[in-house]
């Protein structure tokens, strides 16, 4: 009778080996069929500490997609503009640059964040774009009417975020104009009392230092 016990434990022993052997090349046979990336994540999961595994099962949800860590795709934008400030800044980019390129129009956001920036003017978009010197506004498209019905495109969308993400192509530029639809007598100002940084299609770009 006891060797009918030992020969009945034998078997159960082999039975059990035998299922362990079979996990293991399904578990083999299903890597082999796998992209590089789930074979990644697969043996990714089988380096979890213990405590974040039960019976070889990852507590973590795996829907066989590769998993990126969200703070490798975020962006950081150097501008937490309120939404009231980032639509100012669409319209008035639009409105003065919306036949421009993309640099184009990336220069004029970035104008407008320097003075933001400045303390020589006011603290938010909103208020630099609605800033009145001598009781004239300083964006022209302001001062006609044409900045509250422009429509924005994605282009502009496009350019407004990459400044506010820290894309900065100005050379610390504070003002620009238009020379070819500009009254001459203020454009004299700018050339009078301003240091021209460069010219980019139809704007020139200054800086405060004379």
């Amino acid at each position: 009778m006891y060797r009918k016990f030992v020969m009945q434990l034998f078997l159960c022993n082999m039975i059990l080996v035998s299922g362990w052997f079979c996990v293991k090349g399904a578990q083999m046979n299903r890597l082999a069929s796998l992209p590089a990336f789930e074979v990644k994540i697969t043996e990714d999961y089988s380096a979890e500490p213990k405590a974040d595994r039960f019976c070889g099962i990852s507590r973590r949800a795996a829907s066989g997609q590769r998993v990126v860590d969200y703070a490798v795709i975020e962006k950081t934008y150097k501008y937490d503009l309120a939404p009231e400030d980032y639509e100012a800044l669409l319209k008035i980019v639009q409105a003065e640059a919306g036949t421009e390129d993309m640099e184009g129009k990336m220069l004029v956001a970035g104008v407008v964040l320097n003075r933001v920036d400045s303390s020589k003017f006011p603290d938010t978009v909103t208020e630099v774009v609605m800033q009145k010197e001598h009781g004239t506004y300083q964006f022209s498209p302001v001062a006609n009417g044409t900045y509250r019905n422009v429509k924005v495109t994605g282009e502009t969308i496009e350019a407004v975020e990459r400044v506010m993400k820290g894309e900065d192509l100005t050379q610390g530029a504070l003002y620009f104009a238009s020379r070819k639809g500009a009254d001459p007598e203020k454009m004299k100002w700018f050339d009078n009392s301003l240091v021209r940084l460069f010219e980019h299609g139809g704007h020139e770009f200054f800086t405060n230092g004379r």
